[in-house]
């Protein structure tokens, strides 16, 4: 999906709309939430660059509201569904392997998974279902959630609008900028894996 053409057809209600989607229901996991972001925060730099007007504010206010808001009813689809989730079939939309995917997520890192699935897609979608499903108390959820949305948000949207005011053409290069959010999102996580197995082999 071409992030500029949805936001020249949806405008930002569309694109609260699929930022809410992305987090909190399944059928989301498909939608470019990262790279909307970063488009968004590159036409508020530089207008001409769409023939939407994106006020920034808005756009950081609405969207972390919306990916919030989102990953709260993942949480809650995850507690009302239950263990159905991980016994449902396959279909074109449906992929048990996500959802077991984000379990691993959760099995290595614990309530830490919920911020650093903000970064990675597909993960994002899962992870909240997943925590609903588990054990997870709502109080930590809640928590951090709001951590996590805020974070995404306003780092992937202002690293748009850097690049905006700093790189001419930087829209022209979204799938190369998508990508280095995912690497630099995945530091923490490569530093949690090296910090675990040295308190490993310090306990032989």
């Amino acid at each position: 999906m071409d992030p500029k053409h949805l936001l020249e057809v949806f405008g930002v209600v569309g694109l609260l709309g699929i930022i809410f989607a992305e987090t909190g229901l399944l059928i989301g996991f498909f939608l470019p939430g990262d790279s909307l972001l970063v488009f968004a925060g590159l036409v508020a730099a530089r207008p001409a660059a769409s023939s939407v007007h994106v006020n920034l504010a808005v756009v950081l206010v609405g969207c972390s509201v919306a990916a919030i808001v989102g990953a709260q009813t993942g949480y809650w689809i995850g507690r009302r569904a239950g263990p159905a989730i991980f016994r449902r079939p396959d279909s074109r939309f449906f992929k048990r392997e996500y959802v077991e995917k984000a379990h691993s997520y959760f099995d290595r890192y614990g309530a830490k998974t919920i911020i650093v699935a903000r970064f990675i897609p597909i993960v994002r979608t899962f992870a909240n279902v997943v925590a609903g499903v588990g054990t997870m108390s709502s109080q930590a959820f809640a928590t951090f959630n709001v951590v996590g949305g805020l974070l995404w948000v306003l780092s992937v949207t202002l690293l748009g609008y850097a690049l905006g005011k700093n790189i001419p053409h930087a829209e022209d290069h979204l799938l190369v900028i998508e990508g280095v959010v995912i690497a630099l999102s995945l530091v923490p996580v490569a530093l949690e894996i090296l910090r675990s197995r040295r308190s490993a082999s310090s306990r032989r």
